[in-house]
Parts: structure tokens; sequence; C-alpha cells
């Protein structure tokens, strides 16, 4: 064979070289037509996503704009209806039905003047003064049957705050089960314990007749007017108006309410030391007097027998209640 001549082959390369060079120079312009066209299309579709991003974002923002308007009107109409409620007197009847009580307004005026009358009698056969004898009608059966009830309503709102928290974990449990709310609330009211079953049983009476869900709870802060009431009314109604995960609003409500308990019970322990320094610095002049009276009663008898001392002890008395009103304002906290 024979070799090829060495000018041969190097005519043959620039040959190659030179055609490679000439398509390159024809084929470049259309790369980079194609490149430019290529990065172009990418810039329209990454313009359109962000574009489509920016009015997913508007939307939300709009939404969320929307449901806290909402939220906001919501929250002001319950407040109005609240401090409506609040500025309302209540009757009779309606203290009788906080407190639990099947009892009419005419039979507890009637037991109250029954009491009064027996209370009366007693003074009477006691021989008491006659000034006492005609106040303490007036005394039992006036003020102590409506301390009575003021007594009981507060204590059947202590066993509801008790017992409240549960029910609320029982209704977090019955959503997330399946079950809508309105059987929750009616499993509520009877299974639950008293008087929650029965505040609850009235919600569902109230549905029975036609009210939404909302205004039923709304209306449980009549019969047991409570703050931890009206976040839960607050909280159905804001659910029925802007939507979210109910079962949640609710579990988180329990904690809260929970929570609020044992700051209740914390503020009321770190105060019991200055509730008895106010209550023994208040009876320690009823006592001092009673002392000096079983050693000195003469003494202490031209407190009773002398106008001048009729004054003094009329000073003493609005100056006592004003104290015990500073000291029992000093030692009561709102939570």
């Amino acid at each position: 064979m024979f070799g090829l001549d060495p000018t041969v082959l190097a005519i043959i390369l620039l040959a190659a070289v030179a055609a490679g060079g000439v398509c390159y120079a024809f084929l470049f312009s259309r790369m980079e037509t194609e490149k430019k066209a290529a990065n172009r299309v990418s810039r329209v579709a990454s313009a359109d996503a962000d574009r489509a991003n920016v009015k997913a974002a508007r939307d939300r923002v709009q939404e969320m704009s929307k449901r806290r308007k909402s939220v906001q009107d919501n929250l002001k109409e319950l407040e109005k209806r609240q401090q409506e409620n609040a500025k309302k007197k209540l009757t009779l009847k309606s203290r009788l039905t906080q407190a639990g009580l099947t009892v009419t307004p005419g039979r507890f005026y009637m037991f109250s003047a029954i009491f009064g009358l027996v209370l009366m009698f007693v003074a009477f056969l006691a021989d008491a003064p006659v000034m006492v004898v005609l106040g303490i009608p007036v005394v039992a059966g006036l003020g102590l049957p409506r301390w009575i009830l003021g007594f009981l309503i507060k204590r059947r709102q202590n066993k509801f705050l008790d017992e409240f928290p549960n029910a609320l974990d029982v209704i977090v449990r019955s959503i997330k089960s399946g079950l809508p709310l309105n059987d929750a609330i009616r499993l509520v009211a009877s299974e639950g314990k008293e008087p929650v079953r029965g505040e609850f049983r009235r919600v569902v009476e109230s549905q029975q007749v036609g009210l939404s869900v909302p205004d039923a709870c709304g209306r449980m802060a009549n019969h047991m007017p409570l703050q931890e009431v009206s976040f839960f009314a607050i909280v159905i109604a804001i659910q029925s108006q802007a939507g979210g995960n109910l079962s949640e609003a609710i579990g988180n409500l329990a904690k809260v309410l929970r929570e609020r308990k044992k700051m209740k019970a914390k503020v009321k322990a770190l105060s019991m030391e200055a509730k008895a320094s106010a209550v023994i610095i208040g009876a320690l002049p009823f006592i001092v007097a009673l002392l000096v009276y079983m050693t000195s009663p003469a003494y202490m008898m031209i407190l009773f027998t002398d106008p001048r001392g009729h004054l003094i002890m009329g000073v003493s008395g609005v100056w006592m209640s004003i104290g015990i009103f500073v000291m029992r304002n000093m030692v009561n906290f709102d939570i």
C-alpha cells in the first residue's frame, strides 16, 4: 500500500475544517434564534405562572379579608347583644331559672312572706324590742330569700363550669368520629351531667322550634350568663359564618377554659392571705366592742343611750363600710 502524502492529508483536514466552519456559520444563527425563542417561551411561561401565583395570593388575601370582616361583624353583633342583655334587669323568673328552681315567682314571694312572718312571731315570743320585731320581716322576707337565691345561682354556675370543658371534649370527639354538630349537642343533652345537660337540652329544644344552632347556643347565655358560655356561642357563630375546623376550635376552647380555671384557682390561693387579713381587720372592731361590753357593760352602754354615742356609731359604721368595700375590691380579681 502506498502511504498518503502529508500535503494531501493536510489539504483534506483543512477542507473538513472549512466545511465544518461553513456549516456552523449557517446553523449558528438558527440555533441562536431557537435558543432565544426557547428563553422567551420560558420567560412567558414563568410570567404566566407568576401572574397565576399573584392572582391566587390576591384571592387568598381577599378571602381572608372577607372572613376577617365577617368574624369582626359577628363579634360586634354578639358583643352588642351581650351588652344589651347585661343592661336588662333580670326578672325574678329569670333568676329562678338560673338557679335551676322550678318554683314560680308567686310561690317564691309567698314562701318569703311566710318565712318573714314566722321569724317575726319567733322574735315576738322572745320578747324582742318593737323595732327588731318590725324589722325582721323586712330582712327575712325580702333580703334573706334573695341572698339564698343568689347563692344557689352561684353554686349552679360553679358546677356548670366544672363540667363544661368535659362536655366540649365530648362534642370534639363526636365531630371527629363523623357526627354532625346537632347530634353531638344532643349527645351531651342526653348523657351529660347536670347542670350542663339541662342547658344543652334547652339548646336542643330551641332547635326543634326552628332556631339555628348559633342562635340556640347564643340563647344559652341568657340562662347561664358566663363568659365561658359566651366564648362557646362566639366559636359556633364564627364557624357557621366563616367556616373552618370546628373540632379544633372547640378543642382549643376547652383547653382555654381549663387553663382559665387553673388561673382562677391559683389567684384564689395567692389571695387567701389578703382575704384572711381583711376578714380579721373587719371583724376586729366588733370583737373588741363585744369583749369590752362583757367586761364593762356600763362603759359600752353609753353608746346606745346617749345621742352622741348614736352619732359616733353612725360615723363608725360609715367608715367601716367604706373600709370593707375597699378591702373587698383589693382582694377580688376578675379573670
